[in-house]
């Protein structure tokens, strides 16, 4: 329990000197752009009116999320963990690879409609988006860089201060302005371009098997995988332990009743996103309708999973017909999220 409360001691320290670090003064943005949510989504959790969204702030965000000066050695970016083929997520990884070949303890999770979530990571230990980059860039399993040397990395980059200029009317680099960019340019990745999306919106059908499994899904998912951002943004216990190696929401809070939940998280995409679950032991997709059908450990599971499913094979294959509909192919495609 020491070692814990140090880990979570430590965490508010970082958070507060990044906080201090936005203390600078803020300058009116260059160019301003309207950007709202999909008429389908709901508000915003994310308020920008300290960080409008503008084309300048955004291009400079998508820099910096391809930058290999961002990590110690120069060898990694947040791409390289987060990939737009698979939904900005770390494929077939367990444990995503960070410098000098360090290894993570929970899998990566994906990256899109970041502006609806109200915390961040597994656990829940970042509350803010503006903070979120602060943990890979400083985590010593990822990409273990002192902030310092961050801004000073950026700050020598003559291309960086022409694009520091026009985002924020000034070529000085700060970590405000660094994580403000990059919180434009991850709130741009929206994914709402799916089958799924289609049949909300312009009702487009979907095929008796997708039709069955939405079904399905709405009867025993949708509780914890609201519609139509398919999370509640909770924290849940989906029984996959009944001892466990990590403690997930209990680490942070420190209550034991925390133990062993994690935060529930978009199915969007999720054919893609394997491998699932915090510790990525499930590599496919039936793996996980099988947990949820028969395999949840029900002594400590939240309340809503204690009767299992008992999915029958053509239970199972219906509900994977409709999860497939949830991948946004536009999504991961679109040229305004790769590598500048």
């Amino acid at each position: 329990m020491r070692i814990l409360r140090r880990y979570f001691y430590a965490l508010l320290i970082a958070v507060g000197s990044a906080l201090f670090a936005f203390s600078c003064s803020y300058e009116e943005p260059v160019d301003r752009f309207s950007f709202s949510p999909p008429s389908s989504f709901p508000p915003f959790a994310y308020n920008n009116s300290d960080n409008p969204i503008t084309e300048a702030g955004v291009q400079l965000g998508r820099m910096l999320f391809y930058e290999n000066a961002l990590s110690l050695d120069s060898s990694i970016n947040c791409s390289s963990c987060h990939i737009q083929s698979h939904a900005f997520s770390d494929p077939g990884e367990t444990f995503s690879t960070g410098v000098n070949g360090k290894i993570g303890k929970r899998n990566a999770p994906a990256l899109f409609n970041v502006g609806w979530s109200p915390t961040f990571m597994w656990d829940g230990g970042i509350v803010h988006l503006d903070v979120m980059p602060l943990a890979p860039i400083t985590d010593s399993l990822e990409m273990n860089l002192n902030m310092m040397v961050a801004i000073h990395r950026i700050q020598a980059n003559k291309r960086y201060r022409m694009a520091f200029q026009q985002a924020f009317g000034s070529d000085t680099v700060t970590s405000q302005r660094l994580f403000y960019a990059l919180s434009q340019f991850m709130m741009t990745m929206v994914s709402n371009r799916s089958k799924y999306d289609e049949h909300l919106i312009s009702h487009t059908e979907l095929n008796g098997s997708e039709e069955r499994g939405y079904q399905l899904f709405q009867t025993h998912c949708s509780s914890c995988h609201a519609e139509p951002l398919l999370s509640d943004f909770s924290y849940a216990n989906n029984g996959l332990d009944s001892v466990y190696s990590d403690l997930g929401r209990g680490r942070i809070t420190l209550n034991p009743a925390d133990n062993g939940k994690f935060k529930v998280p978009s199915l969007r995409n999720i054919e893609l996103t394997y491998p699932y679950m915090h510790d990525g032991r499930f590599n496919t997709l039936q793996e996980v309708v099988e947990h949820y059908s028969h395999g949840v450990q029900t002594t400590n599971a939240d309340p809503r999973l204690e009767d299992p499913l008992n999915l029958s094979i053509k239970e199972k294959e219906d509900l994977l017909a409709f999860l497939y509909t949830l991948t946004d192919h536009k999504f991961i495609q679109d040229s305004k999220f790769s590598a500048p």
